[in-house]
């Protein structure tokens, strides 16, 4: 019966593989295998364990920060970042494409959404960095890996997901998560004024009349201000323990929505189209996460855990050995599965061997986050990379963009063996932050 378990996740990947809906596949799969191996009276668990999701305090974080992102992206806030920050950084060697990273830091800390931050990036800034004959490639793999960012800069929804699903506490996974963001962030800013040192006619300064030398000082406060105070607080009343995950959502989300009644962007119109995307985004993530809850059900009660936890203790090198195979299934599972998928299917497989292993499950998670990042950039299903094509202008080709976010993959890898071997990346802020406490 292990056996067949093993067949069941096969099986599972290949459908998605070929473009099946996630969660009906999730289902269906494990409704198929439970009849034909364990029994239908099994299923008597499976409505207990989605009320369990649906009454969950922590996951009612995630559609409360949908919405405060989807409201800040129809406010406008990324247009005028990317103009004021254009105008601060454009007359630097590669500038504009440090001034994307670092709008693409600061809405991964507000909006967190990446699909609309590519789209939005790549409609606005990619003809303005073509226009001043930025490399193709550099242009787009620079608003590709921009716009990941909001999937480790917390506050991020894989964050919360991975919290809930490994048993780690949320805000301390925020907190574990921020010093691997903005490295990352920084290794960016370092590439890219790397490059522009070295090959300056890859990432030319602009010209003065086109830098914005007119930006001023109140229009500088006016666009970053009130993103930053935002991201202060909500992660400042987690971090310091004044308000859960959950609650300074809810802080958050009311505070954006008074943020776009301040940049006059609250309309009827925009509010209908927020809070429809949010319930379907909402919606997406349930479904899926019900659909895995049956499948991770029929999983162990095939024993299917018990035979990948005998495989995998079984490694030579004992954590080390683990923790190398494990990321290296989950980077090459990113390839062909959405971090919804990968989050919900392998991570409560591996969880638990962790846990055996003495892994420190807040270390574990934080690497599975900065993992799961490349998935959004690696050929052939990265979806930001569908994003961007899709905002591209038509002389822009698959090909550039896949050639342009090589080195942007190569620089997360470094990240994520960067915490790999220094832990203390991850668990310094969380411990810094409990010593305060105490």
């Amino acid at each position: 019966m292990e056996f067949w378990a093993l067949v069941m996740l096969l099986m599972v990947i290949v459908l998605l593989m070929a473009g099946y809906p996630v969660a009906f596949t999730l289902g269906s799969i494990a409704m198929l295998f439970g009849v034909i191996f364990l029994d239908w009276r099994f299923f008597d668990l499976l409505p207990l364990r989605i009320w369990g999701i649906m009454t969950n305090f922590t996951l009612l974080a995630v559609p409360l920060f949908i919405l405060m992102g989807v409201v800040l992206e129809k406010s406008g806030l990324a247009e005028e970042l990317l103009e004021t920050m254009g105008g601060l950084f454009g007359r630097l060697r590669g500038g504009l494409a440090v001034s994307i990273v670092a709008v693409g830091a600061l809405l991964a800390a507000t909006t967190g959404v990446v699909g609309a931050t590519v789209v939005t990036m790549g409609i606005i800034a990619l003809p303005a960095m073509l226009k001043h004959r930025y490399q193709p490639e550099l242009a787009t793999g620079t608003i590709a890996a921009a716009g990941t960012l909001g999937q480790i800069i917390p506050p991020s929804i894989i964050l919360v997901l991975l919290g809930d699903v490994m048993g780690v506490p949320v805000g301390r996974l925020f907190m574990g998560a921020v010093v691997p963001g903005f490295l990352l962030v920084l290794l960016f800013i370092v590439y890219l004024m790397g490059i522009a040192w070295l090959r300056p006619q890859l990432a030319p300064a602009l010209a003065p009349q086109s830098a914005a030398g007119g930006i001023d000082g109140r229009l500088v406060l006016r666009s970053l201000l009130p993103p930053v105070l935002l991201v202060v607080t909500v992660l400042g009343t987690i971090f310091f323990g004044i308000a859960s995950p959950t609650e300074s959502a809810a802080f958050g989300s009311a505070a954006a929505l008074l943020l776009a009644l301040v940049r006059r962007k609250l309309n009827r119109e925009n509010l209908r189209l927020s809070l429809q995307q949010t319930t379907r985004l909402t919606s997406m993530v349930f479904v899926i996460l019900i659909g895995a809850t049956a499948f991770g059900l029929v999983f162990r009660g095939m024993g299917g855990d018990r035979l990948v936890h005998e495989i995998m203790t079984g490694l030579p090198g004992g954590q080390w050995g683990f923790l190398a195979v494990s990321m290296l299934v989950l980077f090459v599972l990113g390839f062909f599965l959405d971090f919804l998928e990968i989050c919900f299917i392998a991570v409560p497989i591996f969880a638990p061997i962790a846990q055996h292993l003495g892994v420190d499950l807040l270390w574990f998670a934080v690497l599975i986050a900065v993992n799961l990042q490349t998935s959004f950039l690696t050929p052939p299903f990265g979806f930001s990379l569908f994003y961007l094509k899709a905002a591209a202008p038509a002389e822009i080709g698959c090909n550039q963009i896949y050639r342009g976010i090589i080195p942007f993959v190569l620089i997360q890898l470094v990240v994520l063996l960067l915490v790999l071997s220094l832990p203390q990346l991850a668990s310094w802020l969380p411990d810094y932050m409990d010593a305060l406490h105490k």
